[in-house]
C-alpha cells in the first residue's frame, strides 16, 4: 500500500477542512435551493397558480402577521448595539532634541550612579537586550544630570505630548472642539490636580456639559480600558464624538535608586502619546478608518502575585519606583490565556473552534497526554498589535500564538523606534502597518495590551476602507528604513 500520509501535505488537508467547516451552511443550502428550483420547474406555472389559489387569507390574518413582523423588526433594531467607528487617530512624534542614544543614556547613568557601578552595568545589560534603537526619546527634564522631576516639568511634558497629538488629530479630521461630547484621558503614574482631562478642557475651551473622565494607575493596558469606556458611553449617547487620549508622563517617574527590579522602567519607558476620535454617528461610517468589533478585558487582581507583579513602592532608601516582579511573564501568560479563552469564540472561525473542542474532549476522555490544540488566530486576524512592553513580551506572544515574523513586525519596530510608550504603543503599531500600506478594507486587527493590576485587554477592529499610505505621522521620515534587523545583543 502507498504511504498516503507521506504524499499528502497536511497543510492542504487543514485548508480543505477549514473551507468545508466555515462554509458548511452554504454547502447545505445549495442542494436545498437547487431541489426547490427543480421542483418548481417541474410543476409548471398553472400548477403553481393553483397551489397559490388554494391558500386562503383573510384581512385579520394579514394585519396580525404584518404587525408581528414589524414588531420583531423594531425590537431587533432597537436592541442592536450602535456601531462605534474610529474616525482617525494621531500619535505624538518627539523632536530630535529629545533623542537618547545608547551612549548618552549610559553616560548619564554612570554620572548619576557613580557610587554604584553594578547598577550601571545592570542597566547596560538590559539596554543591550532591550530591542530599543538609537532614536528613542526622553522628556527634557530627564536630560539633566541629575534629572529634574518637578511638577512644572511634568506638566510641561503632559502639555507637549497631549496637545501635539490633539492638534494633529483635529487637523486630520477637521472637527471643531465644540463638537466633542466625551473626553477620556488615561495616564497611569502622573495624576495632578486639576486633572489632565481638565487641562485639555481648559486648553481647547471644550463645552461645559462635556462628559470627561481621567483614568490613572491602570498601567499600559489603560488605552483599551479607555476605548471600552468610550464604547459604553457612545452606546447611551447617540450622535456623539468621543476623544480618547492615551499617554504616560515619564518626567516624575525616573527612579534614582539602585534596586534592579526598579531600574528596568528607566531602561524601557520613553515618551509618547496618542489621540483617538471615536463616533457613533452614521454619517462618519464612510470616512472612518475602522469599526470597533469587540473589547475583552481580563483582570487577575484577585491573585496576590498578579496584583503585586507591577507595583509602585519605596526602596529601602526611600526612593519611589515601579518594581517589576520576576514572575511577570508567567502572570502575563496566565492573563493572556484567560483573555484568549474569552475572545476565541467571538472571533475564531468554526473550523478552529471545532478542532479546539475535539482536542479538549479527547484529552479529557481518552488521553490527558495529548498535546493541547492552540487555535490558529491567523485565521481570525490579518494584523496583530502586541503591546511593545519589551522584547520578552513580544517573543512570548509570538511563540504562544505561533505568529510569523511579519505578524509581530509592527510591535518590534515600534519598540525599536519609540521604546515602550505605555498605553499609546498600540497606536504607533497601527500607524506602522498603515505607513507600510498594508491596511486593506475588511482587514481585522487584534490589539493586545498588558497592564498593572494585573490586566490583559484586547480590542478587535475591522478596517472600514483601504487606508492610503499617510504622508505624515510618526513614521513619515523613517518608514523606508524599516523593518531593520535587531540583533539579540547590541554590544555597548
Amino acid at each position: 500500500m502507498p504511504n498516503f500520509s507521506g504524499s499528502v501535505k497536511l497543510k492542504y488537508v487543514k485548508l480543505g477542512y477549514q473551507y468545508l467547516v466555515n462554509h458548511i451552511l452554504t454547502f447545505l443550502l445549495i442542494p436545498i435551493i437547487v431541489g426547490i428550483a427543480i421542483e418548481l420547474l417541474r410543476l409548471g406555472p398553472d400548477e403553481i397558480y393553483e397551489i397559490w389559489s388554494s391558500l386562503h387569507f383573510n384581512l385579520l390574518q394579514v394585519l396580525c402577521s404584518s404587525f408581528f413582523i414589524i414588531f420583531i423588526a423594531t425590537v431587533y433594531f432597537m436592541s442592536k448595539p450602535r456601531s462605534i467607528y474610529l474616525v482617525d487617530y494621531a500619535c505624538y512624534k518627539p523632536p530630535v532634541t529629545c533623542r537618547v542614544p545608547f551612549a548618552t543614556f549610559m553616560e548619564h547613568s554612570r554620572l548619576i550612579n557613580s557610587d554604584n557601578p553594578k547598577s550601571v552595568e545592570f542597566q547596560m545589560r538590559i539596554l543591550e537586550r532591550s530591542g530599543l534603537g538609537e532614536e528613542t526619546c526622553l522628556p527634557p527634564a530627564n536630560h539633566y544630570i541629575p534629572p529634574k522631576p518637578t511638577m512644572e516639568a511634568s506638566r510641561g511634558e503632559a502639555e507637549l505630548v497631549i496637545f501635539s497629538a490633539i492638534d494633529d488629530l483635529l487637523k486630520k479630521t477637521g472637527i471643531k472642539t465644540k463638537d466633542i461630547d466625551i473626553l477620556i484621558v488615561n495616564c497611569s503614574l502622573f495624576s495632578p490636580t486639576p486633572s489632565l482631562s481638565a487641562m485639555v478642557i481648559n486648553k481647547y475651551k471644550l463645552r461645559s456639559n462635556i462628559r470627561s473622565f481621567n483614568l490613572s494607575g491602570m498601567g499600559c493596558s489603560a488605552g483599551l480600558v479607555s476605548i471600552d469606556l468610550a464604547r459604553d458611553l457612545l452606546q447611551v449617547h447617540p450622535n456623539s464624538y468621543a476623544l480618547v487620549i492615551s499617554t504616560e508622563i515619564i518626567t516624575p517617574n525616573f527612579y534614582k535608586g539602585n534596586q534592579r527590579a526598579m531600574l528596568l522602567p528607566n531602561c524601557l519607558f520613553r515618551m509618547g502619546a496618542a489621540a483617538i476620535l471615536l463616533s457613533n454617528r452614521q454619517r462618519e461610517r464612510r470616512r472612518a478608518k475602522y469599526r470597533l468589533v469587540h473589547v475583552v478585558r481580563t483582570h487577575k487582581g484577585a491573585d496576590d502575585k498578579a496584583y503585586r507583579c507591577v507595583y509602585e513602592e519605596e526602596d529601602p532608601q526611600g526612593n519611589v519606583g515601579i518594581s517589576l516582579s520576576k514572575d511577570l511573564m508567567v502572570i502575563a501568560g496566565e492573563a493572556l490565556k484567560s483573555n484568549i479563552t474569552t475572545i476565541g469564540p467571538l472571533v475564531l472561525p468554526a473550523s478552529e473552534q471545532l478542532l479546539f473542542l475535539f482536542t479538549l474532549i479527547g484529552r479529557k476522555i481518552f488521553n490527558p497526554k495529548w498535546k493541547p490544540y492552540i487555535p490558529d488566530f491567523k485565521e481570525a486576524f490579518e494584523h496583530f498589535c502586541i503591546h511593545a512592553g519589551g522584547r520578552a513580551v513580544i517573543d512570548e506572544l509570538q511563540k504562544n500564538l505561533q505568529l510569523s515574523a511579519e505578524h509581530v513586525e509592527a510591535s518590534r519596530m515600534t519598540l525599536h523606534r519609540f521604546g515602550n510608550t505605555s498605553s499609546s504603543s498600540l497606536w504607533y503599531e497601527m500607524s506602522y502597518i498603515e505607513a507600510k500600506g498594508r491596511m486593506k478594507k475588511g482587514d481585522r486587527v487584534w490589539q493586545i495590551a498588558f497592564g498593572s493590576g494585573f490586566k490583559c485587554n484586547s480590542a478587535v477592529w475591522k478596517c472600514n476602507r483601504t487606508v492610503k499610505t499617510p504622508t505624515d505621522g510618526p513614521w513619515a521620515d523613517c518608514i523606508d528604513r524599516y523593518p531593520v534587523f535587531i540583533p539579540e545583543i547590541v554590544k555597548l
